[in-house]
């Protein structure tokens, strides 16, 4: 793990196909080892491998939760849901000795500021206390990603991150402590777990979620070409079909990055996988309209010790 200095914390869009127009992300990297992770092809920005790299060579944000409480304390600041685990997950291992994820939802708690959150591990149950207290004031919703069921092939596709059972029980605690947890059938990937929509919804909405929200398989860059090489270690007899499918989804493509189809996909293979996720959200009253969180509750935080005395010691 590598130290990593940043100047400001909080990372800007304006992306027309994505709900939120900020993100936190506490790590570069990822130890899950998600074969599939589109955030894989930014470590190739370091100069490192998007493969072996990306899950064993990780960099952590110094001063993470004092930057974003300057960040959100400046006079321009004006609140909106900041997303947790847009690019790697904000609960993966070193979480557990590093807490990053935890000094930011202290300072978002204390401000208090709404915050959402998308993760594969059940490690987010460690931060009950904070996310509790903030659901009390509508201002946390936590969505669980949970790709199959199958527990080999989760070992396949997600090496390092906790089972999915292990998720399931993690959206049911979150929602009995109070804290809407919701599921992300995240990614779906032809002719591997396009089968499973379905079941991990009805196993979700057990586990008390009410909203969800699916994407399709996004390939960009060298995960082109790592997507082939995963199919042919493990499934060969599978790789020509879903490479097919997935191109069918991507107008003859590997990947298309245009907005409002990359998340989704075009064509008569990714039509039937949005048609069959509505029905099962419909039959079983799943929400894919998501709850606003709440804004007005906000109070920028007072200026640090030492920012104040260098202010006084300017009269």
């Amino acid at each position: 793990m590598t130290w990593e200095k940043p100047k400001a914390i909080i990372t800007r869009n304006d992306s027309p196909d994505i709900p939120f127009d900020r993100s936190i992300n506490p790590y570069r990297g990822c130890e899950h080892g998600c074969f599939y992770c589109f955030a894989r092809p930014t470590h190739a920005y370091m100069g490192l491998s998007p493969g072996l790299d990306f899950e064993s060579r990780l960099f952590a944000k110094r001063g993470a939760a004092e930057l974003l409480e300057r960040e959100i304390a400046t006079p321009k600041y004006k609140p909106d849901v900041i997303a947790f685990g847009t690019n790697t997950d904000p609960y993966q291992p070193i979480e557990r000795k590093f807490r990053i994820t935890r000094s930011l939802l202290e300072v978002l708690q204390r401000a208090p500021h709404p915050v959402s959150i998308v993760t594969k591990s059940n490690l987010v149950l460690r931060d009950l206390d904070i996310l509790s207290d903030m659901a009390r004031g509508g201002l946390v919703k936590v969505f669980l990603s949970v790709t199959t069921l199958d527990r080999e092939l989760a070992r396949k596709m997600e090496p390092r991150a906790p089972t999915p059972e292990r998720r399931l029980e993690a959206i049911e605690k979150l929602n009995e402590a109070g804290v809407p947890a919701g599921v992300m059938v995240a990614p779906i990937i032809p002719a591997i777990n396009d089968s499973e929509i379905e079941t991990i919804l009805t196993r979700a909405f057990a586990a008390g979620a009410r909203e969800g929200g699916y994407v399709v398989l996004r390939l960009p860059l060298e995960l082109r070409d790592m997507f082939r090489e995963w199919l042919q270690v493990n499934f060969p007899d599978r790789l020509s079909r879903a490479v097919s499918l997935m191109q069918s989804m991507r107008n003859g493509k590997d990947y298309e990055a245009q907005w409002g189809r990359r998340m989704a996909g075009s064509g008569p293979y990714a039509w039937m996988i949005g048609r069959r996720f509505e029905m099962a959200a419909q039959r079983l009253g799943l929400s894919e309209t998501k709850r606003r969180l709440r804004t007005d509750l906000f109070r920028k935080p007072a200026p640090a010790a030492s920012e104040a005395g260098a202010q006084l010691s300017l009269f």
